[in-house]
């Protein structure tokens, strides 16, 4: 296991907020496997990146050693989330709430170790729980403390109605934590109430209390609000590769340091070397690129990383080749230079056409740009590229007259 303070640097990476730091320390110093809960209402069928900002933190603490609980929460998909909500959410049936965790549990296996992972339902304690039971649940929080949540607070003032159950949701979540004997809980930063709900339960039930983390909402294509489905500024995890691909590099520049940060699983040091390379003059482009090929590898796999470019509609990339390569042989007695290489391969209209190629910097040998002095040994086999569209392999052979 890593030391307290590589843990920590890894943990806090895109963090909002860590309610208390200092306990999260004492807690890694103990060097033990800590249970670290997040808790997902299945209330749609697909997930986009904005939901996996969460569940990579998830793969972090799985990396550190510890024991990951991933909750799906069917009991309180079914009361309904009102976190930032302006109005009452209708609660979802148990048929849709379980057919949803069923497609959320394929998905997110793409990102979680499966053998690392303890996948719960909280309807497996909520549901044993007897009136009584939930009777002294409630009795453990006020009105007046829960009106100090932001959302209720806006409602109660203007007059806009809250339900009694709304009010039990921030108290089967911070339950669950106690059902499942939590360490850690990580939630999104409109989730803070209901996380500190957790802790005072647990001291309520003589457990020492959770570590909060919360982890920023992440911003959508456009760069300004939360990614969402309705504002069509998502980027689905089941979209097809060049839809994945497509959106993610044409997100702004500015943007996709803060992808890299809660999306990327390359290091903070890579993330920086590619910020140098930008301010040094490297094109944005080509690092989103690098992102995009990331994300969609892990959703549907290398190889459909790597033809996603032309599947999102664009041309080849810089040194990419055509999957149908032509074979080209030449025959000759001797070594040729390569602006008569490619006239006679017929990869440019005349040996003056490749010169101006050549000049340009257009001309690439096994990748690598030429000048107009390199000679194609006789015997040799290369891929050559003239200008962005003419490809071959290319192999010059030695003719019958050549000794």
């Amino acid at each position: 296991m890593k030391s307290v303070e590589e843990q920590l640097a890894l943990i806090k990476r895109g963090a909002e907020e860590v309610l208390v730091e200092s306990e999260l320390v004492a807690k890694l110093k103990r060097g033990q496997p800590l249970r670290i809960k997040a808790g997902f209402d299945p209330t749609a069928p697909d997930l986009h990146l904005g939901h996996t900002v969460l569940i990579n933190k998830l793969r972090q603490f799985q990396e550190l050693g510890h024991q990951v609980v991933f909750l799906i929460g069917d009991f309180t998909g079914m009361i309904g989330d009102p976190s930032g909500k302006s109005a009452t959410r209708p609660p979802l049936t148990r048929e849709q709430v379980l057919e949803n965790a069923e497609t959320y549990k394929a998905q997110v296996f793409k990102i979680l170790d499966p053998a690392k992972t303890e996948v719960a339902f909280n309807s497996t304690w909520m549901d044993l729980l007897s009136p009584a039971d939930f009777i002294r649940l409630t009795s453990q929080y006020t009105v007046a403390r829960m009106l100090e949540r932001d959302d209720f607070s806006k409602r109660y003032t203007t007059n806009q109605p809250i339900a009694i159950h709304e009010f039990l949701y921030p108290l089967v979540q911070g339950y669950d934590s106690v059902a499942l004997r939590a360490d850690i809980e990580l939630g999104g930063t409109d989730q803070k109430f209901n996380l500190l709900m957790g802790r005072e339960l647990q001291r309520a039930y003589g457990q020492e209390p959770q570590v909060i983390l919360t982890m920023p909402l992440l911003e959508g294509l456009d760069g300004v609000k939360k990614m969402s489905k309705s504002l069509g500024n998502y980027v689905g995890i089941q979209e097809a590769p060049g839809v994945m691909y497509g959106k993610l590099v044409s997100i702004p520049d500015a943007l996709m340091w803060r992808y890299f940060e809660l999306l990327s699983f390359r290091s903070m040091a890579e993330i920086e070397a590619f910020k140098q390379d930008v301010e040094a003059g490297a094109n944005p482009r080509d690092i989103k690129i690098l992102l995009a090929e990331e994300i969609v590898a892990r959703f549907h796999g290398t190889e459909a990383a790597a033809g996603a470019h032309r599947a999102a509609g664009n041309r080849m990339k810089e040194g990419e080749l055509p999957q149908d390569l032509p074979e080209i042989g030449l025959l000759s007695g001797e070594d040729l230079p390569i602006s008569s290489l490619l006239n006679k391969a017929g990869m440019v209209k005349n040996a003056a056409a490749a010169r101006d190629l050549l000049a340009a910097g257009a001309v690439r040998i096994d990748g690598v740009v030429v000048d107009r002095e390199f000679v194609f040994a006789c015997g040799a086999t290369h891929v050559c590229q003239a200008g962005k569209k003419a490809f071959a392999r290319i192999t010059v052979k030695l003719d019958a007259s050549g000794n």
